[in-house]
């Protein structure tokens, strides 16, 4: 069987068919970092799982769906660019016949 993909497709590379890898080692960087902090700060093992499934569990949630299919590394950045060089255009619709 062949399959054939036009030219301006893009194929990546993901883990499970869902997740980019590049993803993946973000969510393992930030695991570990959450990890590490709870580990040194907390004596409590109740609430080092409790703290470490409300900082880790929404960005795996993120990381899975996205956001409208976008990678979340890209809105990262988006966000991180609109921070910087905040602007917001209105437009005005002229009409021509009025």
């Amino acid at each position: 069987m062949k399959f054939i993909f036009p030219q301006n497709y893009t194929f990546k590379n993901k883990i499970f068919g869902f997740i980019d890898y590049s993803v993946v080692i973000i969510n393992i960087i930030w695991i570990v970092i959450v990890g590490g902090v709870l580990h040194i700060c907390i004596q409590d093992i109740n609430i080092k799982v409790i703290i470490f499934i409300l900082f880790c569990f929404p960005v795996f949630l993120l990381s899975i769906s996205g956001i409208h299919g976008e990678n979340i590394i890209y809105v990262f950045i988006y966000m991180f660019k609109f921070f910087i060089k905040q602007k917001l255009f209105f437009y005005t619709k002229t009409n021509r016949y009025r």
